[in-house]
């Protein structure tokens, strides 16, 4: 029912506090129903895209609107690995946070503050530029997130690697130290990977757009800010991690 014309015509609004009865916008990406269990990339059910493929064959689906091929999975996984470095001047970024803040609120500060080192990438009206834009996130979203937790331990940051696929390299940035060589526990890295393909917002609306919505990369940090929340659509957040 469309009641755009609703407060036009009688001077009312609708009252729904938790956004249950209301859509707020149409997608063609994604469809989610939490009640029912269903969640569709694309039209294909997430179970599906978890068991038979990974978290980059995912991501493609979601920028390209289809699945990859075998040439062009391998390309696009090449281009992703690629990227995963960030500014060396980062480094030096993360060190104006204190050490307890929360992973999540660097995570939010660190993405936003990636427009500062790419300004060839910065016009969301350039699909080329939007898609470049794209890639850099996906590859240095778990750099900025290892980042981000090696800080709050106290421990080196430990650069990717781009012999290890994706997950893997994530775990490794992670978990590693200098002192002694770091093996990924594959059945780790996959079950990270699944996990991963299959984890979207878990709220049923997504957020209207930040009035800076035409601002530099705007859209990622609003997001990531709503999940260093308490709560998460619902859901309780795990406290962060700490170092044994």
């Amino acid at each position: 029912m469309d009641i755009r014309s609703l407060y036009g015509a009688t001077g009312m609004f609708t009252y729904d506090p938790g956004f249950t009865s209301t859509a707020s916008c149409e997608s063609k990406i994604t469809y989610i129903d939490g009640d029912a269990g269903v969640l569709l990339y694309r039209g294909y059910p997430i179970q599906q895209l978890a068991e038979h493929g990974d978290f980059l064959e995912t991501c493609y689906l979601l920028l390209y609107g289809e699945l990859p091929t075998g040439n062009q999975k391998a390309e696009f996984d090449y281009r992703i690995t690629r990227h995963t470095m960030v500014h060396e001047q980062m480094a030096r970024f993360f060190q104006g946070f204190r050490r307890d803040a929360h992973p999540m609120a660097v995570m939010v500060a660190s993405v936003g503050a990636l427009s500062a080192f790419y300004h060839d990438s910065t016009n969301i009206n350039d699909p080329v530029e939007r898609m470049v834009a794209s890639t850099r996130m996906i590859a240095k979203i778990p750099t900025l997130a290892a980042m981000a937790y090696k800080y709050s331990i106290g421990q080196p940051f430990v650069y990717p690697k781009n012999d290890l696929d994706y997950t893997s390299n994530f775990l490794r940035m992670c978990f590693a130290v200098p002192c002694e060589d770091y093996k990924v526990n594959p059945v780790l890295s996959r079950a990270l990977d699944a996990s991963s393909s299959s984890t979207p917002t878990t709220s049923k609306t997504p957020p209207p757009p930040p009035s800076a919505f035409r601002a530099r990369r705007a859209p990622i940090p609003s997001p990531a800010s709503r999940r260093a929340s308490l709560r998460s659509g619902g859901r309780r957040m795990a406290a962060p991690m700490k170092p044994c």
